[in-house]
């Protein structure tokens, strides 16, 4: 076959085929019959085919023609499902999104933000990986998440982090814990206090050790953990003063006190995204989201007050 073949030959021939009358191809192609007429010979000559012949003033397709318009078809056919693959990638990105979270984030913040989203893309997939950062940093890197949630420090080269809210820790204790009552506490105050706190990695915990060797301050006794919830968990008990981010102690705020720590000990949230990649349409929407919940809050205050709008 030769190498004059064109698209426009194929469409027209397949026109007059469907249609019946170069007329009425020239209507459905928007052209004008002399036009069809043109592309129809240059198909004919290109492919050494006759395709049509004349009866009653009228053409008729030969066998080599329908022959032809079974392979066209075919072509169509997979145009088609192209066609469609492209909208359904236009309405749901790569059809899932995957997105990691540190555990405080995951109970505090984030059912608040997928619930706008499903309600927004509920044809989304989207998973939800809950673990530390090393884990999610990683799960970024090798391109298993497309956005990260977290409350620890991004410091690595090939991630592009986003610092969305700052708050400072807080102190979470059972109502009837000794210190309840008062409006915040000092470092002082936990002298001789059993201290709940996360684990000697964290970056807020190491703040709050220099605060506390500043001050001179020694705990009864120390207990360390993975999670801020499990912090909150044994303040409930009553076991001692917990040491969390404001927005896990949201989650504990009907049966905890949560009072303000001086010094501030800051803690950040920040979004990570893999700066080798870009975003899907799904994933610049969930970090839009995320963005609005975290506007929407009113300064200093913790994320519960201010559920996002889809």
């Amino acid at each position: 076959m030769s190498r004059g073949l064109n698209p426009r030959q194929i469409e027209a021939f397949r026109a007059v085929m469907q249609s019946g009358t170069v007329t009425a191809a020239a209507e459905v192609l928007h052209t004008t019959q002399p036009s069809v007429s043109r592309l129809l010979a240059q198909l004919a000559r290109e492919t050494r085919l006759t395709l049509f012949d004349h009866h009653q003033a009228r053409l008729r397709p030969t066998p080599e023609a329908q022959a032809l318009l079974a392979v066209v078809e075919r072509h169509f056919e997979g145009m088609d499902a192209i066609a469609l693959q492209i909208a359904a990638i236009r309405r749901s990105g790569a059809g899932s999104l995957r997105v990691g979270c540190t555990p405080a984030l995951a109970q505090s913040v984030l059912p608040q933000v997928v619930h706008a989203f499903i309600a927004q893309r509920p044809e989304v997939h989207l998973k939800l990986d809950t673990a530390s950062m090393t884990t999610l940093q990683a799960g970024l890197e090798r391109g298993q998440h497309e956005l990260v949630l977290t409350t620890q420090p991004v410091r690595h080269a090939g991630l592009d982090a986003e610092v969305l809210a700052r708050r400072d820790m807080v102190a979470v204790l059972h109502p009837g814990h000794p210190l309840a009552a008062r409006a915040r506490l000092h470092v002082r105050d936990l002298q001789g206090q059993v201290l709940l706190t996360l684990n000697e990695n964290d970056s807020t915990w190491q703040q709050l050790r220099r605060a506390l060797q500043q001050h001179q301050v020694e705990p009864a006794t120390v207990v360390e953990t993975s999670y801020s919830s499990t912090v909150c968990l044994m303040a409930r008990e009553g076991t001692g003063v917990g040491i969390v981010n404001p927005y896990v102690a949201t989650v504990f705020g009907r049966e905890l006190r949560a009072l303000r720590l001086l010094p501030a000990t800051p803690v950040e949230v920040v979004m990570a995204f893999a700066g080798q990649t870009g975003l899907s349409q799904a994933a610049r929407e969930f970090a839009a989201l995320v963005r609005r919940h975290f506007a929407a809050l009113p300064a200093g205050e913790p994320p519960a007050a201010a559920p996002v709008a889809a």
